[in-house]
Parts: C-alpha cells; sequence; structure tokens
C-alpha cells in the first residue's frame, strides 16, 4: 500500500441517476484499490433500473477487515454526485459535519421537471442545504469541463480525478491509470486519461 488510510473503514459514496457511468466509476475506484491491497467492499442500491433512477454506490475501504457493504446512516465520510438533487437527497441521509462532498453542478432533470409537474430547486438553496449538512462542499461544473476536452460521456471519470486527489483516498493517479489501461484502449484511453486529469485539478 503506498498510503496510509486517514480513517479505517473510509466510506465513500458515489451516486447519480442511471445513464451517468456511477457504476462503471465504482467499478474502476474498487479496482485500483484492491490493487493496493486494501479490503474493498461495494454495495449498489437502484432507484429503478433504467436510464433516470436513481443509483448509489457505497465504497467501504479498510486496511485490516472487510467491512458490510452498506455505509449506516450519517457514517460518509466522502460524497462523489453526479446529479445536484441527488446529492442532496443522499446527504440527506448520509452526511455529517466532517463529510466531503464533491458534486457535478449540471441538474438532470426528472420528468416531473420536464412536465412542469414539480420545480428544480435553485443551485445556490442546494448549495445553502448542503453546507449545513456537511463539513466541505465542492461544486465542480463536470460536464462542461468534459465537453470542452472531447468527451462528453466522461464526466464519471472526471469526478473520479478530483476525488483521488483528495488527501483521505489512498490512491495516486498512477494506480488509477493503470486501472483505465485495463479497462480503455487507444482513443478512448487517452480522453479518459485527459478528463481525470482536469478533474483532478480541480481539487
Amino acid at each position: 500500500m503506498n498510503k496510509e488510510l486517514v480513517k479505517d473503514p473510509l466510506n465513500i459514496i458515489i451516486c447519480g441517476v442511471g445513464g451517468q457511468g456511477n457504476i462503471l466509476a465504482t467499478e474502476l475506484l474498487a479496482s485500483a484499490l484492491v490493487e493496493q491491497g486494501f479490503y474493498t467492499t461495494v454495495g449498489e442500491t437502484y432507484g429503478a433500473s433504467q436510464r433516470g433512477g436513481s443509483v448509489m454506490s457505497h465504497v467501504r475501504i479498510s486496511s485490516t477487515a472487510e467491512y458490510g457493504v452498506l455505509i449506516p446512516l450519517g457514517e460518509a465520510d466522502i460524497i462523489v454526485s453526479f446529479e445536484p438533487t441527488d446529492t442532496l437527497r443522499v446527504a440527506r441521509d448520509y452526511a455529517n459535519k466532517g463529510t466531503l462532498i464533491i458534486t457535478e453542478s449540471r441538474p438532470n432533470y426528472p420528468l416531473a421537471v420536464l412536465s412542469g409537474e414539480a420545480v428544480y430547486p435553485a443551485m445556490e438553496d442546494i448549495e445553502a442545504e448542503l453546507k449545513k449538512l456537511a463539513g466541505v462542499v465542492k461544486i465542480i461544473e463536470a460536464t462542461r469541463l468534459a465537453v470542452e476536452a472531447g468527451n462528453s460521456q466522461a464526466t464519471n471519470i472526471l469526478l473520479m480525478g478530483a476525488l483521488t486527489a483528495l488527501p483521505q483516498v489512498p490512491l495516486t493517479t498512477e494506480d488509477y491509470d493503470r486501472v483505465m489501461e485495463q479497462r480503455f484502449k487507444e482513443t478512448a484511453l487517452e480522453l479518459n486519461r485527459k478528463v481525470f486529469k482536469i478533474g483532478y485539478e480541480q481539487m
């Protein structure tokens, strides 16, 4: 292991809606952690299996033991979210005053909002409540940055770059790069490396 855990277990939640790539992001993160010798358990909950339903992955990391797959309520150390209202929903259940939140700024409007039956909350209202629930809130224009980098489908990899930059996360960029090399080839690998680096530099 090249890094020590600042907390054992370290509890990370990765959440968003179906189709945003959070399952792939979780798989890559867990693979990198296992390769570094950490006990890593992953649990997933689905609001709906199809695109648009909520998806939440629990990642529990330890240097000594395997923990249960689901993080207890109020005990998330880090929350990474691909959708602002999903961030808020998860934070209300799992955040505490020591939690660090990284969230995408771009909304993914549910059908109720698109049909006019509901109103999407203002981003400043979401941010204000998140700051009451958690210790640190970092909002990243991940989709915009990924589009500018030439890979609109890589918002998930960009946010994993931001996560890896945190001192609490026991991984280096090289650790994550090795698992990307196993998953992607040629042009896709280079584009994902590019957006990962952009995400890393946001922190």
